[in-house]
């Protein structure tokens, strides 16, 4: 998981440093200019339709992950309208607290301290 962890780190520097310069540059006047590609029914739009696509679901999980609980659904819309910016150190979070255990990671601590152990 080092490897995994040292990506999201990178990835998310990454990810501030553009997003700085294309403030900058352009401002915060994302919304219309998204789904306005969205409504030209070209390429862009299609990338931006799909990248909703994995907002979408990337909210979902992490509002399931914990439990549809009021701070889940929180988590989630954060995730919906954060994308990686809150999704990576969010991710790092997790499998810091998940110490290396994948299913902690993905289905949250409660769930996978509920999941059946096989025998042997």
């Amino acid at each position: 998981m080092t490897l995994f962890k040292a990506f999201l780190i990178v990835a998310w520097i990454g990810l501030v440093g553009y997003t700085g310069l294309v403030v900058a540059a352009h401002g915060l006047d994302l919304l219309p200019i998204f789904f306005g590609d969205i409504a030209r029914l070209a390429w862009p739009g299609q990338f931006n339709l799909d990248f909703f696509c994995l907002l979408i679901l990337s909210g979902w999980w992490t509002a399931w992950r914990h439990g549809f609980s009021p701070a889940g659904l929180a988590l989630g819309a954060v995730a919906l309208v954060g994308g990686a910016g809150f999704l990576l150190p969010y991710l790092l979070i997790a499998t810091v607290r998940a110490n290396g255990d994948p299913a902690r990671l993905l289905l949250g601590p409660e769930r996978a301290d509920r999941r059946p152990t096989l025998p042997g």
